[in-house]
């Protein structure tokens, strides 16, 4: 009777910490999409235009001239938008590599942080990862161009996030975060833009790390909100300002960082300096067929939900501004 018992206490317990990790406010969007309006049409041209120029051949530190190309074309089409475009060269063991941002100034000195890596990994192309959150990235600046924020808004692209240098000293979104930290200026969320770039409607299409099948449909339709639970708070406010408006399916979890995936991008930078941050993905290798494979090019990115995606995700920013 006692070990009868002792299983009943766990599964509450599991049952208890599953819904801890998994419940979050609002409900997910399941209509139909509406056409896509001029703007979106726009959009959707723009992404898959930077995409295309990014992301076409791998870039990175063993293809330095390429990595390079791509680093210009970012702080060009920022410069081109009116942004004075800062540079953060840092040193690692096989030269020099340089992260990229701009900032609008807000009223408060606290800045939110959105961010993406603009590297592949070795032997990949890299379109969807991370080419569709580099162009997300891009566009949301060029939307928030002439805003008054309250929060400052760092708008940053990260060099060096793939192996090798991933949660290494050489990572670009550690020496970013490091940096703010040294200068004192305060971070008050990050968001890491990580692979947004493909959608299944098909049955399957989805997986999970154990145990968050149990709790998450099995469609790779939607967009992902992942933090750590010391980050639930921000997680919550995001998904619910995400879902006020948003015509676009979501999910959200925030579970401790060993379960495979949580951490796999730059906000685990963030974390290491207490800082909320989230990651916002379609999950990467849990649903995206061509992850780090050399198949990974731009025809495989589906720009009609990136541009809803990328739509939603500005209103989701206007709104946090004012309310954290």
């Amino acid at each position: 009777m006692q070990s009868v018992m002792y299983l009943l206490a766990g599964a509450v317990a599991c049952a208890a910490l599953g819904w801890y990790m998994t419940v979050v406010p609002g409900e997910s969007y399941r209509g139909e999409f509406a056409p896509l309006e001029a703007k979106e049409i726009a959009l959707r041209a723009a992404l898959k235009r930077h995409v295309e120029t990014i992301a076409s051949t791998e870039h990175n530190a063993v293809t330095p001239a390429l990595y390079e190309q791509a680093a210009a074309y970012i702080e060009q089409s920022l410069a081109r938008a009116g942004y004075a475009v800062r540079s953060q060269p840092f040193s690692w063991g096989g030269g020099v590599a340089r992260n990229i941002e701009v900032v609008i100034a807000g009223t408060k000195r606290d800045a939110i942080v959105i961010g993406a890596h603009y590297d592949s990994v070795d032997g990949s192309p890299g379109a969807n990862d991370n080419g569709s959150g580099v162009a997300a990235a891009l566009e949301l600046a060029l939307a928030f161009r002439g805003w008054k924020p309250k929060h400052s808004m760092r708008i940053a692209f990260f060099a060096n996030e793939e192996p090798p240098y991933f949660h290494s000293e050489a990572m670009g979104s550690k020496v970013y975060a490091d940096g703010l930290a040294a200068a004192g200026e305060p971070v008050r969320a990050m968001f890491s833009l990580e692979t947004i770039g493909y959608y299944s409607d098909r049955r399957g299409s989805q997986r999970y790390p154990f145990p968050l099948g149990l709790f998450y449909p099995d469609r790779g339709d939607f967009l992902a909100f992942v933090a750590i639970l010391a980050s639930r708070p921000l997680l919550h406010a995001a998904i619910s300002a995400f879902r006020e408006q948003a015509r676009f399916p979501s999910e959200g979890v925030a579970a401790p960082a060993i379960i495979p995936g949580v951490d796999w991008s730059d906000q685990w930078s963030f974390w290491r300096h207490g800082v909320p941050a989230l990651m916002i993905t379609d999950t990467a290798p849990y649903r995206y067929p061509h992850y780090h494979q050399q198949s990974d090019t731009p025809d495989k990115v589906d720009y009609d939900r990136l541009a809803r995606v990328v739509t939603e995700l500005e209103r989701m920013f206007r709104a946090l501004d004012q309310r954290l």
